[in-house]
């Protein structure tokens, strides 16, 4: 019996005898006469965020089969609870904040119904995180005991060793839970998921050399993770044979997962539709590029690491500046720093991914996608907003936002003239959308499952300007596993960008000669990373793509 037969046994099961307890044994949740204030969603929200958050079982989160089946009929509670909240007279700003949290019930709701990464992916069981995402919280499923090694300073301190420590000893026993759960038949997803549990055990190996001198509870802590880590993967390698499912969730599913969860008005369709339409822009618009740029010299591709810090610094600069000339964006002052942190560094050309190649013909083709750091360090020292946006929505939700913006920002930044005394550049930034676009169009047919993982990389491939793309760098299957493991977000950068165009175009429309880059982009940025949906109708006003996404249901 698979995990979805064994969850809906156990909800009906839980169902019946709550129905046998009867009304005398009323739960805290149940849901209040109709009305409510906005003091009572931030309640709620309180309330559903620490609901969320799984037990524990043998000191690690519980996703078991039973636990999954109470969380289901539970969440009910919660559903309407919100529902019995008349938000319809609140200030718009208020009501997109309820909306949110609708989407992280869908969220919930979606994982247990569809996704269920607990039983069809074994990367959810991936713990240790060696660095920091760039976007509000980590990509795809992820478990709620993650051990983020980014966050600590090496050599450790008595108390950072105690702390990993306990971090540390989660991951044994959850990976011995994981052979219970993992029931599912997703074949691209099981063995991908091997792949990325023996990289955990490559993460490991290195942490250990790190903590050579550490304490030795520390070290067996590491030692165990290691071990249960190599014997999970060997697991993983010998049930593979026995995978032979699809990993996608349909067309049906992904729709309902875009317009209930990530609050983008779109369908499963209509972003082939988009999709294929902006890959073919982008190809032409190199060629013209080309054309444009005939007799000048090619871009001069960095050689040495002295050579890359130098222009990646410099680079910073001149976007800095670039920012602050020409009036685009209100500069703070620690949006220099988020970026500089994070330039990277030299790789040698055999072995540079496909941004590595970006990044090495010009820096700033890669840097003006860093938006991200900007977001990231505003949300870190602006805490200005409402607590249901201060944090990370859940489920990714925030995609649309994130990596839209982060991907809108490269194409605005080049019509803004960032690239005027280099136009060999604006070639980089054409093969880079196409890049998205194939990337995102292979997760849509595979999502739908009528790619396997394999094509799905093929046509990436096949569809990157200049052979940029590589299918013997990493970089290909993470970004095909990422995408397979979470619906939408292969599509998002290239969709998030339309839908801030078209915001773009209505706010310039309402503002008339009123309106300035500037002014957009700090009351976009003041709003927080939430759906560009949710945006559009705080800025303009204008619902009726809220009210699209509800006749969607």
């Amino acid at each position: 019996m698979d995990q979805t037969a064994i969850i809906g046994r156990c909800a009906r099961w839980v169902l019946l005898s709550a129905l046998v307890v009867g009304a005398a044994n009323v739960s805290a949740t149940e849901a209040p006469a109709r009305g409510g204030s906005y003091a009572d969603l931030l309640t709620l929200f309180s309330d559903w965020r620490a609901f969320e958050r799984p037990p524990l079982r043998d000191g690690a989160p519980d996703y078991t089969a039973g636990t999954i089946a109470r969380k289901q009929v539970e969440l009910k509670n919660y559903q309407a609870r919100l529902a019995a909240l008349d938000s319809s007279r609140w200030p718009v700003e208020q009501q997109v904040d309820y909306r949110l949290v609708w989407a992280e019930m869908n969220g919930l709701d979606f994982e247990i119904r569809v996704l269920q990464p607990w039983a069809r992916d074994p990367a959810f069981y991936n713990s240790v995180r060696m660095e920091q995402s760039d976007t509000p919280a980590h990509e795809g499923p992820t478990h709620h005991a993650l051990v983020e090694i980014w966050t600590y300073s090496f050599p450790l301190n008595a108390g950072a060793e105690t702390k990993l420590t306990a971090e540390l000893r989660t991951v044994a026993p959850l990976l011995t839970q994981a052979r219970l759960n993992l029931t599912g038949n997703a074949r691209d997803l099981w063995v991908s998921g091997a792949g990325t549990m023996r990289q955990q055990a490559a993460d490991l190996t290195g942490l250990a050399v790190k903590t050579t001198k550490a304490n030795p509870e520390l070290k067996r802590a590491v030692a165990a993770a290691l071990r249960a880590t190599t014997e999970f993967a060997d697991w993983l390698d010998a049930q593979a044979p026995s995978k032979t499912g699809p990993s996608g969730v349909g067309k049906e599913n992904y729709t309902w997962s875009l317009r209930n969860v990530h609050l983008v008005p779109l369908s499963w369709e209509e972003e082939v539709s988009i999709l294929k339409r902006e890959l073919a822009r982008a190809h032409a618009s190199l060629k013209l590029e080309e054309q444009h740029n005939i007799g000048l010299p090619p871009l001069a591709v960095i050689s040495s690491p002295e050579e890359y810090q130098r222009r990646a610094n410099e680079a910073v600069t001149k976007y800095m500046a670039f920012l602050k000339d020409r009036d685009i964006l209100t500069v703070k002052d620690y949006m220099d720093p988020a970026m500089r942190a994070h330039i990277g560094e030299y790789s040698p050309i055999e072995t540079r991914n496909f941004f590595a190649i970006a990044s090495h013909n010009e820096p700033l083709s890669l840097f003006t996608h860093f938006y991200h750091w900007f977001d990231n360090a505003r949300i870190a020292l602006e805490p200005h907003l409402s607590p249901i946006r201060r944090a990370a929505l859940l489920y990714n939700i925030w995609d649309s936002r994130a990596e839209g913006m982060a991907t809108a920002v490269e194409e605005l930044m080049m019509h803004a003239g960032l690239y005027d005394d280099n136009p060999r550049a604006r070639e980089v930034m054409w093969i880079m959308l196409a890049q998205r676009c194939a990337r995102g169009l292979a997760s849509l047919h595979a999502q739908a499952n009528e790619f396997d993982m394999r094509e799905a990389k093929d046509f990436q491939v096949q569809w990157t300007p200049r052979g940029w793309m590589r299918p013997d760098l990493d970089l290909l299957g993470f970004e095909q596993q990422l995408y397979l493991r979470q619906p939408g977000y292969g599509t998002s950068y290239v969709t998030g960008k339309y839908l801030i165009d078209e915001l773009i175009m209505d706010r310039a429309r309402q503002l008339g000669g009123k309106f300035t880059l500037r002014g957009f982009l700090d009351e976009f940025n003041a709003a927080g990373v939430i759906p560009v949906s949710m945006i559009r109708w705080q800025l303009t006003g204008n619902d009726d793509e809220v009210r699209a996404l509800t006749r969607a249901q």
